[in-house]
């Protein structure tokens, strides 16, 4: 069961409300951070759930975070939507200079092409440091 800290009010994502805005008490393993006007959340987390289930990782592990203003951009250094964190880390940490806030995120491929959604190698690789 994904657990945002949000409520998120699309189907795709059961809705669990967080009193006024805390971080639940145990961190998940993976999280996928996104922002409302990004396109590109909704495919990252179905990219990231396959991935989940082909890796033999159930989806408690995941938590889904939806980042609602700047001031919350800022207070979790939120590169852009979707943001991927594996064990606290980003599965591509982005350039130091890279502005903070309520954007879309940019992932460079492995074979050098941008996209909107990281490299599915790297969110293999990344996943597979969790174990099952």
């Amino acid at each position: 069961m994904v657990r945002p800290t949000r409520a998120v009010e699309l189907a795709s994502v059961p809705r669990i409300e967080a009193s006024c805005g805390r971080m639940p008490t145990v961190a998940a393993e993976i999280q996928l951070l996104w922002w409302r006007g990004c396109p590109s959340w909704e495919r990252a987390l179905k990219m990231l759930r396959e991935e989940m289930a082909t890796q033999g990782l159930g989806e408690e592990r995941l938590e889904v975070i939806e980042v609602t203003d700047e001031a919350d951009a800022e207070r979790r250094g939120f590169p852009g939507s979707p943001t991927i964190l594996v064990g606290g880390e980003d599965i591509q940490p982005p350039d130091p200079q890279q502005a903070i806030g309520l954007t879309c995120r940019v992932y460079r491929r492995r074979d050098g092409r941008v996209s909107p959604l990281p490299d599915a190698d790297d969110l293999s690789d990344s996943l597979a440091k969790v174990g099952v």
